[in-house]
């Protein structure tokens, strides 16, 4: 066996055992409430060299997991439209930036008061430790359906002002670690953000006149490959370009997804990137769990836990004193505090930041790693105790705010001139309606009335729930013609319990297919414009109005009596006797 046999072969059974250990300790840890972040943490660290040695370095698989931190920041990107930024504003930039600077410096202190360590350092380990965990906070949200909360939506805000300030701190701390380097050494951190505005601008143009004519002709031609394609191209090229400049690839990714954040697009590439995000972001936890150096920790168990234990009782005082400041409630805003009272993944960026900048060494940068991998396994447990207290909260204080801007509470899937139709009806109540149609000339022919129509599938369940099904109300399919299927609505109903069916049938046949399915309403497509051009025919021959209700309402009860006996017999040949039409007189 040669070296490239024998490398491709140590990296077959470390991803066989990398995905086994994954998929033990994420069902165990999601089982348990725990979350899925610390079962990834956990799994790395039981493979890992220090104790089982099941796999190499965790700096071997860094590298890819990192993708998952950069797919990340896409994602985030992509959340930023115009609409949704304006609404949130004052949470974002006012509860983000309070968050992130009393945090950040009230660690600081924390650190220097209870350390040896230089000001330089206290600073660049305080920041890091004031962001919390996007990963894990936004899943918890999201699983317990308290995202559209007072208290979620705030958390939201902060995170994602978290998420934009990474490239700031970055750039502080590089600056830290470049203070005082000898002439002809790295450039000075704060050189980086002018050039970081100037690739960002970059990244605009490149995006609004390469990305989305991309994106469009692709479109076109209805290659469902190549959308994934060039989704994975459009993160991977940003983050390669800054990385090129020595800038942070999440700047890139984060821009890549805001420069296409308010096209038609935005859910498809949502729906395609996400299996990728998900998988390289656990890749990237179990990374961090075999990088945590174990010696170090047990050399000082009691400053780890010390640590811990300051950083969660610190963060969790500061921002629930925040909440109450942002006018929650009290149990609001504890719940917000003990929500993003532990430490982020952002904050093992940083620290490698630090370290390679020469501000700590790897001793410390292994030691706050596990203080904050600590900090994330507390979360969890501290939710599930403070429960009565805080479902106090949101039975009372917290009524749900409903979906505006960004969530829908209307899907409206095809928009033809059917889904036109039942899209201005909802509009017309005051709804907020999300549509969805994958023809491009449509989505174009729209936009040039002024109208929203993103782009995308809406037969995939993925599709469905980036465009938010698992909040909206109704889910309405107008799709021409009978690709609606059985199976699918009931995987949709199986997926979104609690919106409303209902569905554009094609013909006898299709509503046949779709017999006993869970659909609220379902009618089929020229049925009733057919029986009102009837009613104005006879009208037209002077037949009178009562007549013609009674006229109708015949051809009603007669026809779905017809169609009673055919979904019973599964056969379109049934009910023959009741075809009004069948056996007339000829006419010569």
């Amino acid at each position: 066996m040669d070296h490239a046999e024998a490398s491709a072969h140590v990296a077959l059974e470390s991803g066989v055992v990398l995905l086994a250990a994954a998929l033990l300790f994420v069902l165990l840890f999601r089982k348990l409430g725990l979350g899925a972040t610390l079962g990834y943490l956990v799994a790395g660290a039981i493979v890992g060299p220090q104790v089982l040695g099941l796999v190499g370095s965790g700096e071997q698989t860094l590298s890819f997991g990192e993708l998952g931190i950069v797919m990340l920041l896409f994602v985030v990107g992509l959340e930023l439209a115009p609409s949704r930024l304006w609404r949130l504003r004052n949470a974002i930039f006012g509860l983000g930036l309070t968050q992130v600077v009393v945090c950040g410096l009230a660690l600081t202190g924390v650190i220097w008061l209870a350390t040896s360590y230089p000001m330089a350092a206290a600073l660049a380990v305080g920041l890091s430790l004031g962001l919390s965990s996007t990963a894990q906070v936004l899943p918890m949200l999201q699983s317990g359906g308290n995202l559209r909360t007072p208290v979620g939506e705030k958390a939201f805000s902060i995170l994602l002002f978290q998420d934009l300030s990474i490239i700031p701190l970055v750039t502080i701390v590089a600056a830290l670690g470049t203070q005082g380097a000898s002439e002809g050494g790295a450039a000075s951190g704060w050189t980086l953000l002018p050039l970081a505005l100037a690739a960002t601008v970059g990244l605009v143009l490149a995006g609004r006149f390469l990305l989305r004519p991309l994106f469009r002709l692709i479109g076109r031609l209805g290659e469902r490959e190549m959308f994934v394609v060039a989704s994975l191209f459009a993160v991977v090229a940003s983050a390669a370009i800054m990385q090129s400049l020595g800038l942070s690839t999440a700047l890139g990714a984060f821009v890549a997804g805001v420069m296409l954040a308010d096209t038609p697009y935005r859910h498809e590439l949502e729906a395609d990137i996400e299996p990728f995000r998900s998988i390289l972001l656990g890749l990237f936890f179990i990374s961090v769990g075999m990088m945590l150096d174990l010696r170090a920790i047990a050399a000082e168990p009691l400053f780890v836990i010390g640590m811990a234990a300051l950083l969660v009782t610190t963060k969790a005082a500061l921002i629930t004193g925040i909440g109450m400041l942002a006018k929650l409630p009290w149990r609001g805003a504890l719940a917000l505090g003990l929500l993003l009272s532990q430490g982020g993944e952002f904050g093992f960026v940083l620290f490698t930041q630090a370290q390679q900048g020469g501000v700590i060494d790897r001793e410390t940068a292994s030691l706050f790693t596990a203080i904050v991998t600590l900090s994330m396994a507390t979360t969890p447990f501290l939710m599930m105790a403070t429960a009565p207290l805080r479902r106090s909260a949101t039975r009372s204080a917290e009524k749900r705010a409903g979906p505006d801007g960004e969530t829908a509470q209307a899907l409206v899937i095809g928009f033809g001139r059917f889904g036109q139709t039942v899209a201005q009806m909802l509009a017309t109540a005051g709804l907020d309606v999300t549509m969805i149609d994958k023809h491009v000339p449509q989505i174009d022919t729209a936009e040039e009335f002024g109208i929203k129509v993103f782009f995308g599938d809406g037969l995939r369940i993925d599709m469905l729930r980036q465009a938010g099904a698992g909040e909206a109300e109704l889910i309405c399919f107008c799709i021409d013609g009978d690709q609606v299927e059985r199976e699918f609505l009931a995987s949709v109903r199986e997926s979104f319990p609690d919106a409303a069916l209902f569905v554009r049938t094609f013909d006898r046949r299709h509503v046949m297919k779709l017999a006993g399915t869970d659909i609220a309403f379902q009618v089929r497509e020229l049925r009733e414009s057919a029986i009102a051009m009837g009613r104005a025919a006879l009208g037209h021959l002077d037949t009178d109005e009562s007549e013609i209700e009674r006229l109708e309402s015949e051809y009603r009860e007669n026809d779905m009596a017809r169609l009673a006996s055919q979904i019973e017999a599964d056969d379109l040949h049934a009910g023959m006797e009741r075809n009004v039409l069948r056996g007339r007189p000829e006419r010569g």
